[in-house]
């Protein structure tokens, strides 16, 4: 759920540039749940759902319950976040022209909007599902607003910061099941962790004239040759490899998501080595890419060898 995220709050959505004026007041409305955020931050909330299970006897009642509890949540989370942010999204081109800051929705309206949709997601966790994922929802959502959101106008260190919040979906759909945090639930929360942060540093090297305008303090802000940026960014990809394939390790999958998960890895970071070698548009958006790329074939190749394990 955090802003980079993640996932997990915006990382995905950070990733496009400012959209054309939205059609209908209504898509207006949606667009401030950041919908792409939120279905990767339930995909993810999915997985680890599964995964949890002894087998694939799904209780879907469960599950959706889960899922939806955890949508509104996410979906409440981005609501609030651009309330915080307007004034910055104004000075920036490529979100200038969203609801808030363009002016097309009332401050007042997306705040009551976003409130709504957050305690409405954690009443149904709480209720439904059970109260340590909702606990975990509350600290997602406390984390990115008030620690990630200000810190992001203070010091470099937020992208770091906003990786954790981002990274807590996949546990809660864990604990959904299981109602306890274990080692599989920790290493979901490493894998979306580390992938968040050559994803992030990708954008923020490609947006860093914006981030400047917004009053961000990104670390491309303070490396103007990019050299620190892509070394952060490569060592966060070595990182990723080896926990990536903890749940191998585990048991939780077999060897088919082994050699999934490992080719997987090594393209991301050939792609990370090109980036840090020559920080360019080119390849910033190259690795940009490829990390997309990266998480839902990671997560659909863990569902589909677990599923025929």
């Amino acid at each position: 759920m955090r802003e980079g995220s993640t996932l997990p709050a915006e990382a995905l959505e950070e990733s496009s540039a400012t959209a054309a004026a939205t059609p209908s007041r209504f898509a207006d409305w949606v667009d401030l749940t950041k919908p792409r955020i939120t279905l990767m931050v339930v995909i993810s909330a999915a997985t680890g759902f599964l995964l949890a299970l002894g087998d694939f006897h799904v209780p879907w009642l469960l599950l959706f319950h889960a899922m939806v509890g955890t949508g509104l949540v996410s979906a409440g989370s981005s609501v609030l976040n651009q309330v915080i942010e307007r004034t910055a999204d104004a000075k920036m081109r490529r979100t200038a022209n969203r609801p808030l800051p363009s002016g097309r929705i009332n401050v007042d309206g997306a705040l009551f909007y976003g409130v709504a949709l957050s305690l409405a997601g954690l009443a149904q966790l709480a209720l439904m599902v059970n109260l340590l994922t909702a606990l975990l929802a509350a600290l997602t959502l406390a984390g990115y607003l008030f620690i990630y959101t200000p810190l992001k106008r203070i010091d470099p260190i937020s992208t770091v910061v906003g990786a954790i919040p981002g990274a807590i979906p996949p546990m809660m759909g864990w604990t959904a099941v299981r109602d306890a945090v274990e080692p599989g639930a920790l290493a979901l929360f490493g894998l979306l962790f580390l992938w968040q942060l050559p994803h992030f540093l990708a954008i923020a090297w490609m947006y860093r004239a914006d981030y400047q305008r917004g009053g961000f303090k990104m670390i491309t802000g303070v490396d103007p040759d990019g050299r620190r940026t892509g070394q952060q960014a490569l060592l966060w990809c070595v990182a990723l490899i080896p926990v990536s394939l903890l749940p191998s390790a585990l048991g939780l999958t077999g060897i088919a998501y082994f050699v999934g998960a490992l080719l997987a890895g090594l393209v991301f970071l050939a792609a990370s080595f090109r980036f840090a070698r020559n920080r360019t548009a080119t390849t910033a958006k190259q690795l940009l890419l490829v990390s997309v790329i990266y998480l839902p074939v990671v997560l659909t190749v863990m569902l589909v060898d677990r599923a025929l394990g």
